[in-house]
């Protein structure tokens, strides 16, 4: 039972571990300088903490995203599902796998003539028909990712990394005004942008699967699911400090923009040209376990909630859509997806933070509707601002809640819509707070 707790919590954190993982964690370390360590708190609470709570949380319920979603409301369960998975999945998220693995894992070693759209294009599709034929076995992802890729990941990003901690490149630089003045705020935003929190809502349903037996109990179920989430979190938040490390000494070798950039430099100052060819081969692992557990996640949601579309068919659908979209390049990608994170994010943090007290309000449904809408009046306000759209007299009247300018304007209105909407269920006699008995 040890083991296969080893090998679920090592296949965690391998479907975590992607291309977001990668780049932004050096991006942040770079801008934070000397401010680095304080700025990774933050990132450590959305791209660390909030994952483990999302998978935990759907332990706890026994099922999948729906099953969580559905105790604010069954069509905003439906809703809300279809977007994030679409976000993580096939729009944002699995497509930005397969680019991020070309610019880092073959561009590099490719001279500028051949560095084009078809070249790309040839990558996707052997990059998307391997995570096709990976993805069309669920039940052998412990065995393929856990055993095998994820013990092979973790001992070249190892090797990569341990000399560039004892030989630093340089020394920790000088933080830009943003980290300066606000570094814990910046760095929980900047955990945004991994899409783990979201990832964990999907993931949870392959983890849950991967660890269930039909002996037994949704205790036990929660149980290993709990110390499998603490493995794949102690692997995340190592690896991710030393990441940022990375990024917050590199500024001796110039400002770069990306954490691709970042990463590509440093690797080549300590190692040369075989050092990239190790970060290449690192690169490409971690982006196909992640496009491979997102594609598995989203191919077992669409199979519940369309059962007479086969699971090789929506998962041979997912493989084809995502290299066309990958196609479109990091940049744009990345774009386009800053404002959709920003405005759902928000909500799947206070879903998840909700269902862990929800026995003390005896789930009731006024208590999760308070606090998502609360929270999505302001989260989805800040994505349409992401967007680049002009809210007027709505700016103006938001700009007074507390934290949000920071990004976080979303927090103390989601505490007051939960408050309020606790004692309305009070009042309708839903919820008993004081016994006579």
């Amino acid at each position: 039972m040890q083991k296969r707790t080893l090998s679920v919590g090592l296949m965690l954190f391998a479907l975590f571990f992607g291309a977001g993982n990668l780049i932004f964690p050096p991006a942040l370390g770079q801008s934070a300088g000397e401010m680095v360590w304080q700025s990774m708190i933050g990132f450590f609470i959305t791209g660390v903490g909030l994952p483990l709570l999302g998978v935990i949380a759907l332990a706890r319920t026994g099922g999948g995203l729906q099953t969580l979603t559905e105790r604010v409301n069954p069509l905003f369960g439906s809703v809300f599902a279809i977007i994030l998975y679409l976000a993580i999945g096939p729009f944002f998220g699995i497509p930005r796998t397969g680019t991020v693995s070309y610019e880092m894992a073959v561009v590099p070693f490719l001279p500028d003539s051949m560095n084009n759209g078809l070249t790309l294009f040839l990558f996707t599709v052997v990059f998307f028909t391997v995570t096709y034929w990976l993805s069309l076995n669920p039940s052998k992802l412990v065995d393929r990712i856990g055993n095998i890729l994820t013990p092979l990941l973790l001992l070249i990003i190892v090797s990569l990394l341990v000399k560039a901690v004892i030989t630093p490149v340089g020394k920790l630089g000088t933080a830009s005004p943003d980290y300066a003045s606000n570094p814990l705020v910046k760095g929980f935003m900047d955990g945004y942008l991994t899409m783990d929190t979201l990832g964990a809502l999907a993931f949870g349903i392959v983890v849950i699967t991967a660890v269930k037996r039909p002996d037994m109990k949704k205790e036990q179920v929660t149980k290993m699911v709990i110390k499998a989430g603490l493995i794949a979190a102690t692997c995340l938040a190592a690896v991710y400090g030393i990441l940022a490390y990375l990024g917050a000494t590199s500024q001796a070798l110039g400002q770069t923009d990306n954490g691709g950039q970042i990463l590509t430099n440093v690797v080549a100052e300590l190692f040369g040209p075989f050092g990239n060819v190790l970060l290449g081969l690192a690169v490409a692992l971690a982006c196909l376990t992640t496009s491979v557990g997102l594609v598995t996640a989203c191919g077992e949601f669409s199979k519940k909630m369309f059962p007479n579309v086969s699971y090789k068919t929506v998962v041979l659908t997912m493989s084809v859509f995502s290299a066309g979209v990958a196609n479109l390049g990091l940049t744009q990608l990345i774009s386009v997806s800053v404002p959709v994170l920003t405005a759902i994010y928000p909500i799947a943090i206070v879903l998840i933070l909700l269902s862990f007290l929800h026995d003390l309000f005896s789930g009731r449904k006024e208590v999760y509707i308070g606090g998502i809408v609360a929270t999505a009046l302001v989260s989805i306000a800040d994505g349409l601002k992401a967007f680049g759209l002009k809210l007027g007299a709505i700016e103006q009247i938001y700009s007074h809640i507390p934290l949000y300018v920071d990004g976080i304007g979303w927090l103390l209105p989601a505490i007051i819509g939960s408050v309020v909407g606790f004692f309305i269920a009070v009042i309708r006699g839903r919820i008993v707070i004081f016994s006579t008995n």
